[in-house]
């Protein structure tokens, strides 16, 4: 059924992990009425157990009030079965990311709810219209992938895919507005604008401890360009886990050099903050990362091993090839219609990501720099470290008629 107009005042959250709990408390808090459903019910009770105590905790921090607390905690309700949403106006999956297994509570969903309802999933990374593909709602299915931890961070990606409707993007736009969030619409493409980005970020920066530097070398110097943390301190808050599982689960990705020294952390049960050890070790009930010698000596005998002249490596290569890895995949994105403009690639960057707020996001850095100085400075990168360093076309484009990304922007509003 296609609506000029979706107006959502009621949602079904299916999952009660870490980003179903955050994303329960976005909705609750927005004013929407909330069905909850996980297949483990002691998962779910500790769950409404934790959204419980999130408001306490804004009570004693004087946020919000007692009788807003409840207000909020009413609007939150279990659900035995899919049977008992079906009326809800949209549902949110929030699983782990496998395809087959979103697929099929979207398919299980789409045969139980109401015609008007709007199918979203929470995934990261995985493709929309795949998932929209097993429906006979697609032009109401969409990705609404909020950042962890979900009622904290302010990004909302919204992505749309080949199908869904302008109504349903507005009514997902309006929904972000209520919830507070920063709202960017991206395309369809394997990790959407972030990522997507990310991964050529992540690339360069584990590429570099192979080659000569250390974990905290590469974090000092982008810390120092005022990014809220590194990729290798970001990692430890997020959990080096969560990658590792995921390339065993795929059953691909695991011999990857770029990624041996995670898995040897990994293999030492070295996951990051919540094991006191990752990159960095930490103090119990403390957050403040300490330099770990034996993780040097770890990446240093797993980079000879792989077979690597370690080098020294500075901090401005280190700056160079992240920050120019994040803008080339940027323009990448921009001339295939994944974002609308370099605007909402840097409000990605600077609420989800933590890019300085101070350089404005990735693209206007780079426009700061100017496209030919950027195009000259990627081909140098090209010439020393492969072809994967190819400028995008856009950077040769916006360098021969000396306009920036911004200029871009203007072109497609």
């Amino acid at each position: 059924m296609t609506q000029n107009t979706f107006d959502i005042q009621s949602a079904a959250v299916i999952g009660a992990g870490t980003m179903g709990r955050g994303i329960v408390i976005c909705l609750a808090n927005a004013g929407v009425q909330v069905k909850w459903l996980d297949a483990s019910p002691e998962m779910l009770q500790a769950a409404v157990q934790y959204v419980a105590d999130t408001y306490a905790h804004s009570v004693r921090q004087g946020r919000i009030d007692e009788a807003e607390a409840e207000a909020r905690k009413a609007r939150v309700s279990t659900a035995p079965y899919y049977a008992a949403v079906k009326d809800v106006d949209l549902v949110i999956e929030a699983v782990y990311e496998n395809l087959e297994l979103k697929q099929k509570i979207f398919r299980e969903l789409d045969a139980l709810l109401k015609p008007s309802a709007i199918l979203a999933s929470n995934t990261s990374a995985l493709d929309i219209d795949a998932i929209a593909a097993v429906t006979g709602r697609q032009e109401q299915v969409l990705g609404l992938h909020f950042f962890s931890p979900a009622h904290i961070m302010k990004l909302l990606e919204i992505v749309r895919g080949a199908k869904t409707s302008r109504a349903v993007l507005d009514a997902s736009l309006e929904l972000g507005k209520r919830m507070g969030k920063v709202s960017v619409v991206s395309g369809n493409c394997p990790g959407f604008i972030g990522n997507r980005m990310l991964k050529t970020y992540v690339y360069e920066a584990r590429s570099m401890l192979l080659e000569g530097a250390f974990p905290h070398q590469v974090d000092a110097a982008l810390q120092g360009f005022g990014f809220a943390m590194g990729p290798f301190r970001m990692y430890d808050v997020v959990g080096i886990d969560l990658e590792w599982r995921s390339r065993e689960l795929a059953g691909k990705g695991q011999d990857e050099p770029t990624v041996q020294v995670d898995n040897r952390l990994c293999e030492l049960e070295r996951f990051g903050q919540k094991s006191g050890k990752g990159y960095y070790l930490y103090e119990a009930g403390s957050r403040q990362a300490q330099h770990d010698p034996e993780v040097d000596a770890l990446v240093q005998r797993e980079s000879e091993k792989l077979g690597f002249n370690r080098r020294e490596i500075g901090a401005e290569e280190i700056l160079e090839r992240c920050l120019l890895a994040l803008v080339n995949e940027g323009a990448k994105i921009l001339e295939e219609n994944i974002a609308a403009n370099s605007h909402d690639i840097d409000l990605v960057y600077l609420y989800g990501y933590g890019f300085p707020a101070e350089k404005g996001g990735p693209m206007s850095w780079a426009d700061s720099q100017g496209a030919a100085g950027i195009l000259g400075r990627l081909q140098n990168l090209q010439r020393h470290f492969g072809s994967h360093w190819q400028p995008a076309a856009l950077i040769e484009k916006l360098a021969s008629s000396g306009q920036h990304f911004a200029d871009v922007q203007e072109e497609r509003v």
